[in-house]
Parts: structure tokens; sequence; C-alpha cells
């Protein structure tokens, strides 16, 4: 699934290491989240969405909607 996931964490000039902690995920879940190898869970895509104040949609994009 295309995702803006790693353009945001970097405007906000945080490591994977610190996104990981703050959605209480693995760095190296968030490489994947970023890389596009896993799609994140409803629960995690509406964690993300949360700490960066954005709607769903606009973080993620689904090919299939």
């Amino acid at each position: 699934m295309k995702n803006r996931l790693k353009l945001l964490r970097v405007e906000r000039g945080w490591t994977q290491e610190q996104l990981g902690q703050a959605l209480g995920v693995s760095r190296q879940a968030v490489n994947a989240l970023e890389t596009e190898k896993h799609d994140p869970s409803l629960d995690l895509a509406y964690r993300i969405a949360v700490l960066f104040a954005r709607p769903v949609e606009d973080i993620f994009d689904n090919p299939h909607a």
C-alpha cells in the first residue's frame, strides 16, 4: 500500500526508532511500512493517523478502493 509515512516522519525530524517508540512498534516494523513491504493493521493505521493528526486517507493510498 502506497503511503506518505517516511515523508511525514522526516518532516518532523524523527528517526524510524523514534516513530516506532511513539507507535509501540519496532524500528524494523516502521521500515517495513515505509518501504511498503507490509501494510499496517487497521489499529496501527489509526494510531499513525492520530499521531500525525491527519486522516488515514491522507497517509495511506488504497489502490483497491
